[in-house]
């Protein structure tokens, strides 16, 4: 028997037990071809009489890392994964799930339908589906409780949390780790079932104290910001103690068609697609990447120790320069300090704190930077002063050496001119904090080498980051477009609104914190110095809101001042500030403006559409490579609820035309100046 089941699923034979093995590459998603194939598989595993066992197993290098996530919108082809498992637990035979690479989602469901799971070292296994919105929906609430206990499940599920091989046997997830031949160990294992099932469905629920299921609940609920499929994760998993298998299951089906077609799993998956494409780029698929073994890092600051610690998580060897050595021994200390913190908060081993930091080396000699295969520069965010170190670094640093500055918003080609090779220059725009934050921009200057501008991508892959593609204009992406909204924000403030109202209109609509707490956070004197960078080009005539210069001036400066847009008492808490309100009047009465009452809605649509007008004008600037590279920068680094889609997406959900009539209204509300994008190209 070598006969095909479908073109993805192969039906082999080793002696007595079959082999059914899961061909649909790159991740072997579990399609609607492949679900027909493995039901046409286990059913000519149960009619021949010759088999006593059965395998899974995946092809290439993996089994099944998840569903095919483009059927999620339509309505679902049979067979359904639930019509699949219910054959496995149906025939007689064992079936032995061997598990490589990944099982995610229905992988992993496919696998807790199988009578037993050996698992290669190295195998991740898990259930994310709560992270596009879901919940597993093949039994994954239902047969997981059976192995782990409810409160573990909880956990697990609502985290979509994944699980190493060595962890998923240590609590039961998998019966075996195998180190040699997988299929062959996995047919012996099945082989030794011969005649036995053992079906998790007929498992009892581990009983569990009532007090750890309610603690489990309210940690997934704060962590899960009590979204929908959070909500349902829960009560899902709870009925399998407390409801029999049957209709436990029937419930987390009819839960799970629900949530697939909602507002909310769309916005994931949408997501969840522009993070992957966002990494493609054409032009540069054929282009090798220089090699990087050693990094230097400029500037022993906050920043540049945030990315020396990102560049030393990726196993890399680090260089940390810098000209004062008070400022060197203080950066050097707070890295050693944040693996120490590590340990002791149990998130990193020992030895593995120790490791790290011995592939450091600090330095106050800028000829050290001749060892380098990747120089990045992190100091002040100040034009003149990253020329005159990038014109430093072309002195010393070695012939082919990618030479990258960290700046958030200066022109890289200026930066660039400073040096003999502007080729090899790139931008790397860490997000702070640099070594938890996982967006970073690689911007391309006009001259910039093909094979200079892969390594920078290559390099952000490697740091676990995810990359984004951006010309070189002022504020690239992300500052760009935050520019954008700020300045919508102070403009709603300027006719009436009051910034904790408008603050907590866009935490309400799933933000993470508000701009003005944002700008307090992070020092108002931060926007204030790019906006006096920007005076000598601003357009005369277009709308300026001097509130925030205003503040500035009365050195009102955020919480390091203790008063910006809010007061903080002590340091504490943010409070309304009636200095801060008088204020603003104030710079309402200069312009003759009476204030009007603007609602939570308002706030909310105007900053919307200022966020989609922009990304029209980035598009067209050439300066985002994708219309969803715009989704992927306010998701993943300001603060965009992630369960929104981002605001391209939310353009795409009102209509071309609708969105055009709403647009029209915000150029009236914005006054002169604004610039209306060409927003058919959010539509493409």
């Amino acid at each position: 028997m070598n006969a095909p089941a479908t073109n993805q699923v192969r039906l082999e034979r080793d002696g007595d037990v079959a082999v059914i093995c899961i061909d649909n590459p790159p991740i072997n998603a579990g399609s609607v071809a492949v679900r027909t194939g493995l039901l046409h598989a286990v059913d000519a595993v149960a009619r021949d009489e010759s088999l006593v066992a059965a395998v899974l197993i995946g092809a290439g290098n993996t089994f099944i890392a998840g569903s095919d996530l483009r059927e999620f919108g339509l309505p679902l082809a049979e067979p359904q994964l639930p019509t699949v498992i219910a054959a496995i637990e149906t025939c007689a035979k064992p079936f032995v799930a061997a598990l490589h690479g990944a099982a995610l989602g229905g992988g992993f469901e496919l696998a807790l339908g199988c009578d037993a799971r050996v698992v290669a070292p190295g195998t991740v296994v898990g259930l994310p589906e709560v992270t596009l919105g879901i919940i597993p929906g093949a039994g994954g609430t239902q047969r997981l409780p059976r192995l782990v206990g409810v409160p573990r499940a909880i956990a697990m599920v609502c985290a979509g949390e994944r699980v190493k091989s060595t962890a998923a046997l240590a609590c039961g997830l998998v019966d075996a780790q195998v180190q040699g031949n997988l299929r062959a160990a996995a047919v012996d294992y099945a082989r030794s079932l011969a005649g036995k099932k053992q079906r998790l469905r007929d498992r009892p629920v581990p009983v569990s104290e009532p007090q750890a299921v309610k603690d489990a609940a309210a940690a997934a609920m704060k962590a899960g910001k009590g979204r929908p499929a959070v909500v349902a994760a829960i009560a899902a998993v709870k009925a399998s103690a407390e409801q029999n298998f049957d209709a436990a299951l029937a419930g987390e089906r009819e839960v799970f068609q629900q949530l697939r077609v909602s507002h909310e799993a769309a916005a994931l998956r949408h997501q969840f697609f522009a993070e992957r494409d966002s990494a493609k780029h054409p032009a540069l698929a054929d282009v090798t990447p220089r090699a990087v073994g050693r990094v230097a890092v400029i500037g022993a600051g906050t920043m540049g120790t945030g990315i020396a610690i990102a560049v030393l998580d990726a196993g890399l060897e680090v260089l940390l320069l810098e000209q004062d050595g008070a400022a060197l021994e203080r950066g050097s200390a707070r890295i050693h300090d944040h693996y120490a913190g590590r340990v002791r908060a149990g998130k990193m081993a020992p030895e593995t704190a120790q490791s790290r930091p011995a592939k450091l080396r600090s330095s106050l000699e800028w000829n050290d930077l001749a060892e380098a295969d990747l120089v990045i520069e992190a100091v002040f965010e100040d034009l003149d002063v990253k020329r005159q170190v990038f014109a430093r670094i072309d002195a010393v640093a070695r012939p082919g050496a990618v030479l990258a500055s960290n700046t958030s918003y200066l022109d890289l080609d200026a930066i660039a001119s400073a040096t003999t090779r502007p080729q090899d220059v790139i931008g790397l725009h860490f997000f702070s904090p640099a070594n938890v934050m996982r967006l970073m921009e690689v911007v391309r200057g006009k001259a910039t080498a093909p094979d200079a501008l892969a390594t920078g991508l290559a390099v952000a892959r490697k740091l676990g980051k995810l990359p984004l593609l951006t010309g070189n204009a002022f504020g690239f992406v992300g500052n760009r477009l935050y520019a954008a909204y700020r300045r919508q924000c102070e403009f709603l403030i300027e006719e009436g609104a009051w910034p904790e109202q408008v603050d907590a209109a866009l935490q309400r609509f799933g933000f993470a914190m508000g701009p003005f707490a944002v700008a307090d956070l992070s020092g108002l004197d931060i926007a204030w110095r790019m906006r006096q960078a920007q005076a000598a080009t601003r357009e005369p005539s277009a709308r300026y809101v001097h509130i925030a210069d205003r503040l500035c001036e009365a050195g009102r400066l955020g919480r390091k001042t203790g008063a910006g847009y809010y007061r903080y008492p002590e340091g504490g808490k943010a409070e309304m500030d009636e200095g801060t309100h008088a204020l603003i009047a104030q710079a309402r009465a200069e312009k003759g403006i009476v204030p009007r009452t603007i609602d939570d809605e308002e706030v909310q649509r105007r900053v919307l559409l200022a966020l989609v007008n922009e990304a029209a004008l980035l598009l067209a600037d050439g300066v985002a490579a994708h219309a969803t590279d715009i989704d992927v920068a306010l998701v993943n680094g300001y603060g965009f609820p992630r369960w929104e889609g981002g605001p391209v997406f939310w353009a795409r959900t009102r209509g071309q035309e609708a969105l055009a009539r709403e647009v029209d209204m915000l150029a009236e509300r914005s006054g002169p100046g604004f610039v209306r994008g060409d927003l058919h190209q959010l539509f493409q």
